[in-house]
Parts: structure tokens; sequence; C-alpha cells
């Protein structure tokens, strides 16, 4: 016959009077435990799309830019390939270049990154992360949230169910054998896991809000027009959610996979705004399809540059009419380290 200890006995007892009460804890145990290894499953199992077949390089091309020694000429050769192919990248190296991965041979689209340790480009790379073996990313960053969110949930539900007797650990201690420190062992342990989940969660929820990896949150990604910690945003915290979970509000907190979009091309507060484009010749414009190609206005500007441009050697300066019919000019002055570049 099993004697159980006077202690025991009594939260046995105390059971019995709360039978509701014990089936709606192990109901919600139950609950959080499988949504919670359920997100976890799909985040270290969960496949990440691969690059399109459009960004890699063949052995021609590659070839191409591998037998040239000047990175200046193995940009051009990048451009012309994106040109070409009308590719959707509008993200720069911090030299300006386009990003290109010599492991993959790839160009890489935007928001993708290369990972030393799955050895393999990303795409909207946000980290490697330890805890589940894999990259976090476009693939499985939606799962990645729900971990974090139903890990933090499970560790809640266990530290509030576990207080009251905590509480009462603490109240008969002289009355407390050894079978009891489980319970202030479990207590404890779930309220640290629950603190340094909190960060995390909180720290991803406020890049879901803004539309940033963390990759993106500690280096700005690079446009034509500099460095934009924004430039991926939909402008509305709600819009960037929906980027991440989907439309669908069924959906919604369900490790299912309803993110918005492809990986592969991305909405954007703004795209090239640099001034000098209007100095570009036509194969960089066409470097930039789609949204980013020039109004009617700078199109006009830019013909008026490249029918009317004068330059004078001896002075250093650059004439450019701005209104043929009604002879106003903007007159440029080069400083003399740029006349090479202008021949």
């Amino acid at each position: 016959m099993l004697v159980l200890p006077k202690r025991d006995v009594l939260t046995v007892r105390v059971a019995k009077g709360q039978p509701l009460l014990c089936v709606l804890y192990l109901l919600l145990f139950h609950f959080f435990l499988f949504m919670f290894l359920w997100a976890y499953y799909q985040t270290i199992f969960g496949s990440h799309p691969g690059v399109p077949g459009e960004f890699y390089l063949s052995s021609d091309e590659v070839q191409r830019i591998e037998s040239e020694d000047r990175s200046g000429e193995q940009q051009e050769i990048l451009k012309e390939i994106s040109r070409d192919k009308a590719l959707p990248v509008y993200t720069r190296t911090y030299g300006g270049g386009i990003r290109y991965c010599h492991i993959c041979k790839i160009i890489k689209p935007d928001r993708c990154h290369h990972c030393s340790v799955c050895d393999r480009c990303i795409l909207k790379m946000d980290h490697h992360c330890p805890w589940v073996n894999n990259c976090v990313g476009y693939g499985n960053y939606k799962f990645f949230v729900l971990f974090l969110m139903y890990a933090l949930l499970f560790c809640l539900y266990v530290a509030i169910t576990t207080l009251p007797y905590f509480v009462q650990f603490w109240q008969d201690m002289q009355d407390s054998d050894a079978a009891r420190f489980h319970i202030l062992f479990l207590f404890l342990a779930s309220i640290m896991f629950a603190i340094s989940v909190t960060i995390l969660f909180c720290m991803h929820i406020r890049l879901s809000l803004v539309n940033q990896s963390t990759l993106e949150s500690f280096r700005s990604p690079i446009f034509r027009h500099g460095p934009d910690k924004e430039g991926f945003s939909r402008g509305s915290a709600s819009g960037n959610f929906h980027d991440i979970f989907g439309s669908r509000k069924s959906h919604w907190f369900l490790p299912m996979f309803t993110s918005a979009g492809d990986g592969v091309n991305w909405p954007m507060q703004a795209r090239d705004q640099d001034s000098d484009r209007l100095l570009d010749d036509d194969r960089d414009e066409d470097l930039s399809p789609g949204e980013e190609s020039p109004s009617r206005d700078t199109q006009q500007f830019k013909k008026s540059i490249q029918a009317g441009t004068k330059y004078d050697s001896t002075s250093n300066d650059v004439v450019v009419p701005i209104e043929p019919n009604t002879g106003d000019r903007v007159q440029l002055v080069l400083e003399p380290g740029h006349i090479a570049g202008t021949t």
C-alpha cells in the first residue's frame, strides 16, 4: 500500500474538491505544449524557398567575371547581366555595386544573404539560430515568432499554476521535505525562461511591425540613394504585420506558411532617389525596372542634358540648357580631378 506524505494528501484532497479546475489545467497545459512543439518543429524543419533560377549565373557568365581582375569590370558585367535578365535588385553593396555571392554564384536578391553555417543563400535572412539549428528567414520567420510566443505562454502558464505551491513551500519551510524541491525549481526555471524569451519576442514583434530583419536592424540596407532602415516598410504597422502573417486572421496564430510575396520582390518606401541618376546612361536606367522608372519630367530633363550639354576643357565648365527655347542655362563647375571622367 502506497502511503503519501501529509502534504501530498492535502494536495490530493484539494484537487478532488476542484475537478473542473484540474481538467482545465490539463487542457491548457497540453494545448500550449502542442502549439509550442508544432511551431518549434516548423521552425526547425520548415523548408526555405530556394533562390529563383534566374539569379544564378551560367558557367560562361561566371567565367567572364572570374577572368576579370578589376572589380570595376566585374561590376559592369554584373550590371549587364542584371539588365539583360531584368532582375528586381535594388539594394547595393557599401561601394554601390551589385550584390554578388562568390560561393553560390548568384546575384543576390534584395534582403538575401549567405549563411556560412548552412552554406547557402537564404531569402530575407534574419539570423542563424543555434537553438533551432537552422536559419531564420523568409520561409520560417513566422514560425519562429510563433515559437517564441508559445514558448512564452507555456512558461508563464507553468509559473502561474505552480505559484500557489511555491508560496506554500516558503510558508511551511520547517515542514518541507526534499520531495518539494521540484516545485521551487520548476517555478524559478519557468520565470527565468519567460524573462529571456519575453525580451527576444518583443524585439521580433517590433521588427515585424517595421518590416526589418535582425541583420537590417544592425546594418541598414544600401540603396542607390544611400542607407535606409525603413526602405522595405509598407508605411504602416498593419501592412508590415500582414507581410509576415498574411491577410487571413484565422491563420495568424497557426504555424502554417501564410507570408506574403515570394521572398524576392519587396515593397519599398523609395527607390533610387539619387539626383545623379539623371546623368546615368540608358543602361543603368534599365537596371531599375517597374516602379523605379523615372517620371516624364525627369526624362525630359535628361534629354535636354544629353542634347545640349557643352563642356569647355579650358575653364572646367559644363553649360547645360534647361529650356532650349528660352535660353535658360545652368553652369556646373567641375573639379580638376573629375575632368578625365567626363571625356
